[in-house]
């Protein structure tokens, strides 16, 4: 209670926090909205369509984790150097975490725009579901590239605490999807009925819209304006420096920080699209449930995700500026906060689901299998999010990447893997038993990972040595 009581006396530490969260939980939900938009005007097609666009979305999910451990390994940098308030270091930060997502990026758009049907095959084994998603994939995969050039600069941002400007990037994105959705989707405006490949030509232009608003805004304005983009146009004089704008010391110190979060991301990703593989041999019917079920979680999470952003970035400032008893003392109130907050959350979980169900008008099989998922997924949420706090806050923030690495990587191949394999293949059980099965990986993780959180081997400045 003490520590409860000295956390709500802490105006600044709430202030700093709820001033990243709430406009990062902004942004997150508006994605969310446009994709819980995107499910019911697809669901309008038939459980096939929705099936075929939910196992595409798979490959933008692993491009996606891949991008995130790019710019999460970046972000532990940038908010440590922007701790130390070093705008220069920055910028070589950004220029490696945009080399590595554009060129992570290709490898993905040329699979979905050579080889779409190829690509879906590994999920399911319906020809007809197959032909919905290849459509779909062989045109949104040329947004790829843009996306990780967004994300680049969102993550960086963030990282800086301007977090208000991805909230206007994502508000004029989401409104331009939503309207050439409705318009190429069901062909009005005059515009041409074109189902689920309507669907991914409008967040092709959207990303499109995205990328060139973003890139506009931070690029209009010189450096010590107070702009957004200062970091950007702060100069380096190589005539004035002995080393080359990246140096091999701080291209070594970015991989040795980021090249784990990175593996850790990639290889969590991959991990959990097995998990579709088996819901893919499962029926239309569990893909749909799942599907529906992972645009609801994502939804209900997008203010626990802002926290644990927000709390890397405060964390990571901390330690970055040699503040570590006051990063020390901050870990500790977080991790009250996010468990208070996820019975919260919980709750509202079982309060929402049956208009939920009303929304998307599946069959009765599908609505059962999504009631059941999501009982399962409110009881573990507060465990799967101090998981989220623990790994993606308080061991990144502090560069203690491999740990991270580990935990992640190791619930998801020994734990997670087996056990949908064994429930949804071997034993065939419903899809709501095997979603259930799965997240015993989330018990597992919570208690080598509280473990490591009490060793406080992530409590240290892994910038403070000049280049």
């Amino acid at each position: 209670m003490e520590m409860i009581k000295n956390m709500l006396k802490d105006k600044s530490f709430l202030q700093r926090t709820f001033a990243i969260t709430l406009p990062i939980a902004l942004q997150n939900l508006l994605n969310n909205v446009l994709n819980l938009v995107d499910t019911v005007m697809i669901s309008g097609l038939g459980e096939a369509s929705i099936a075929g666009v939910g196992l595409a979305n798979k490959v933008f999910f692993v491009f996606t984790l891949l991008l995130f451990g790019i710019t999460s390994g970046s972000s532990v940098l940038a908010s440590q150097y922007y701790g130390k308030r070093e705008l220069l270091n920055i910028r070589r930060v950004l220029k490696l975490s945009l080399s590595l997502a554009v060129g992570g990026s290709m490898v993905f758009a040329i699979a979905g725009l050579f080889f779409p049907k190829l690509v879906m095959r590994i999920f399911t084994p319906s020809s007809q579901t197959i032909a919905l998603g290849a459509a779909y994939l062989s045109i949104i995969a040329i947004s790829y590239p843009l996306t990780a050039i967004s994300q680049s600069y969102v993550a960086i941002l963030r990282s800086m605490h301007y977090v208000k400007l991805p909230v206007l990037i994502t508000t004029i994105s989401i409104i331009t999807n939503v309207f050439f959705n409705y318009a190429f989707i069901f062909g009005n405006f005059g515009m041409p009925k074109l189902g689920v490949a309507g669907a991914a030509l409008a967040t092709m232009i959207a990303r499109v819209v995205e990328c060139a608003v973003l890139l506009i805004i931070v690029y209009r304005k010189k450096a010590g304006d107070g702009s957004v983009g200062d970091f950007i146009h702060t100069k380096y004089d190589k005539t004035q420096s002995k080393e080359p704008f990246l140096s091999r010391a701080f291209v070594n110190k970015y991989f040795i920080t980021a090249s784990p979060v990175i593996a850790n991301e990639f290889m969590w990703g991959l991990g959990v699209t097995l998990y579709s593989l088996v819901y893919g041999r499962m029926g239309d019917a569990a893909v749909a449930a799942t599907t529906i079920t992972s645009t609801v979680e994502n939804l209900i999470l997008v203010f626990f995700f802002g926290l644990c952003n927000a709390a890397a970035v405060v964390l990571g400032n901390e330690m970055g500026a040699d503040r570590l008893n006051q990063a020390e003392e901050h870990a500790k109130q977080y991790m009250i906060m996010i468990l208070m907050l996820t019975i919260l959350g919980a709750a509202l979980t079982f309060a929402v689901k049956g208009p939920i169900l009303l929304l998307f008008g599946m069959t009765a099989e599908v609505n059962h299998y999504i009631s059941l998922c999501l009982t399962s997924f409110a009881l573990c949420m507060p465990i799967r999010m101090t998981n989220a706090l623990i790994i993606v806050a308080i061991l990144r923030s502090g560069g203690d990447t491999r740990a991270a690495l580990f935990l992640d990587v190791s619930s998801v191949w020994l734990i997670g893997i087996p056990m949908a394999v064994l429930g949804g293949l071997v034993l065939q059980l419903p899809v709501h038993i095997v979603y259930t099965m799965i997240l015993a990986e989330e018990v597992y993780k919570v208690i080598l990972g509280f473990m490591r959180y009490k060793k406080k081997k992530w409590l240290k400045n892994i910038v403070r040595d000049e280049f």
